[in-house]
């Protein structure tokens, strides 16, 4: 900085030195600044004008501290201002004076009047299954070859739910599985469900416990149906071929044992017979003739005599009847053969008669089913489950109150939203009480399309069934708004004029009957005096 050289001051007219004057600093200004000399050519300064100059410097050097001096001062003025004029809720609550109370009102409505039971009810199939099919017999390879359904198909009683190996295995109602091959001779429950269900199917049998001959013909049937033939014992025709030589062979021996007995039984010949008499009528001829001689001979009479005894003994000898008890136990043994040949021909012909292996049926409950997802492919091994089943219809449940579940009943209407918004019907199919205070609704939907069904399965909706409704649009009101008169009767306040403007407003009782309650309103009807739609009727004060 350029310094300049110090002016020589004149002295004042009263005598005082204005150097003196000069050192010393003015109000405001820095004692730690260089001192600034005077130039010679500037005048001198007056006094007045130096305590103006003063002020200035106060004010340029200090600009940042009467810049918030100011804002302060501002933000002071302007909170006294909003504190008088301002006022909170509180004081305005507290300073408000509260006007005069008036009627309090409901206009009377008109129109159908429905009480309704609403609640949420899950959608989808019931009752999901996974199917296992029983081992072939004889350790055969389960290998499928046929007939593999696809998820969303149905099965029924009598489908065809796979071929494996060839076979089929039939789908059938029941609720036993199938443990075990049933053939004639078999019993049990498990015979008595596969009879019902070829019952079911129109196939003539008796049900009953027992797998008899007509059972394996029925079975017969069912395989014929389906274009397979039933399956029957690989040995079974040729055990019938011996078993039928071996009948006859007996038929034979019994033949000649019979005979051999009857001739046993018919006694001598007719010719033994003949010969045996003709032998005695000579020795009697012969000894009555040695008797006529004269004289008579004793020796020759004695010794006609002995062989007249002689030929009588041998005719009665003849003549007796003969021993049959060996043509007798060679016939017995003849009748045990055949008998024992009859049963073997019997067994052979019921081994030739069609069975039901295990591995080829298939036992479901509530059919029909759907399939929701197949495990195997054609060509693959079974090894474990082959498909997951489930009910064929979607179903509808939800679950109410006890006091709503008072309220309903099977076959009453209910109805819910589809997924565009449209409402759909169902209707109550079963009610089952639980074991806390809650019972189990079960519906049945109306028809759907397969594309509503696959936007409904797994969703939870709403269901509203209406439980009771009026006969056509009626006047209701609020519960609120009956009171009880002297005698117990039902009867509501309208409201004539500003319900607001309670000491010029004047009102009148209305007396009614009603009816049907739903979500706090109620039928009525006027007895005595008129009430309208509109009319404005008192529920608080």
């Amino acid at each position: 900085m350029r310094k300049h050289r110090p002016q020589q001051p004149e002295p004042l007219p009263d005598g005082t030195d204005t150097t003196a004057l000069a050192s010393v600093p003015d109000a405001g200004e820095h004692l730690d600044a260089e001192p600034t000399a005077v130039s010679n050519a500037a005048p001198v300064a007056q006094p007045g004008t130096s305590r103006v100059a003063g002020w200035r410097r106060v004010f340029s050097g200090n600009r940042s501290l009467w810049v918030t001096t100011g804002a302060a001062t501002a933000c002071l003025i302007a909170g006294l201002l909003v504190g008088r004029f301002v006022i909170s809720p509180a004081d305005a609550a507290a300073n408000a004076t509260a006007p005069e109370a008036g009627y309090i009102t409901v206009p009377v409505e008109f129109g159908t009047l429905t009480n309704d039971v609403t609640m949420r009810g899950q959608v989808g199939y019931a009752d999901s299954t996974e199917v296992k099919l029983s081992a072939a017999e004889g350790g055969d390879t389960a290998v499928v070859t046929g007939a593999v359904p696809k998820t969303g198909d149905k099965l029924d009683a009598g489908d065809i739910a796979l071929e494996v190996a060839g076979r089929p295995v039939f789908v059938l109602p029941g609720k036993l599985p199938a443990y075990r091959t049933l053939r004639v001779g078999s019993s049990g429950p498990d015979v008595k469900q596969l009879k019902q269900a070829l019952a079911a199917e129109g196939i003539p049998v008796a049900v009953s416990k027992k797998f008899d001959t007509a059972t394996a013909k029925a079975v017969r049937t069912l395989y014929l149906r389906a274009g397979y033939t039933a399956p029957v014992d690989s040995s079974a025709s040729e055990q019938v071929k011996t078993a039928r030589e071996s009948l006859r062979q007996a038929d034979s021996a019994l033949a000649q044992a019979r005979k051999a007995l009857s001739a046993a039984n018919s006694g001598p010949s007719a010719v033994t017979r003949k010969e045996a008499n003709n032998a005695v009528a000579e020795a009697s001829r012969a000894l009555k003739a040695a008797r006529a001689t004269d004289p008579p001979d004793a020796l020759e009479i004695a010794r006609l005599t002995d062989e007249l005894a002689l030929a009588k003994l041998r005719r009665k000898e003849a003549l007796k009847k003969a021993d049959t008890t060996a043509e007798k136990e060679s016939l017995s043994s003849a009748k045990q053969q055949r008998a024992d040949a009859v049963k073997q021909l019997a067994t052979a012909k019921k081994a030739a008669l069609p069975y039901l292996p295990a591995s080829e049926v298939l036992y479901l409950t509530q059919l029909p089913r759907r399939v929701d997802e197949v495990k195997v492919e054609r060509g693959s091994v079974i090894s474990g489950p082959v498909m997951n089943v489930s009910g064929a219809k979607l179903e509808l449940s939800g679950s109410a109150s006890a006091a709503d579940t008072k309220l309903l009943e099977v076959g009453q209407e209910a109805f819910f939203e589809l997924p565009d918004g449209e409402q759909h019907r169902a209707v109550i199919a079963k009610i089952e009480a639980g074991k806390s205070d809650r019972s189990t609704i079960e519906f049945t939907p109306d028809p759907l399309t397969d594309e509503q069904t696959e936007q409904l399965k797994g969703s939870n909706v709403r269901l509203t069934i209406a439980v009771g409704s009026s006969e056509g649009e009626v006047l209701s009101v609020p519960l609120a708004a009956l009171t009880a008169g002297p005698g117990g009767e039902a009867r509501v306040e309208v409201v004539e004029g500003d319900p607001r403007d309670k000491e010029r407003a004047r009102t009148r009782l209305v007396v009614v009957r009603t009816g049907l309650a739903a979500e706090g309103y109620v039928e009525v009807t006027p007895l005595t005096g008129a009430l309208a739609k509109a009319d404005l009727v008192v529920v608080g004060a």
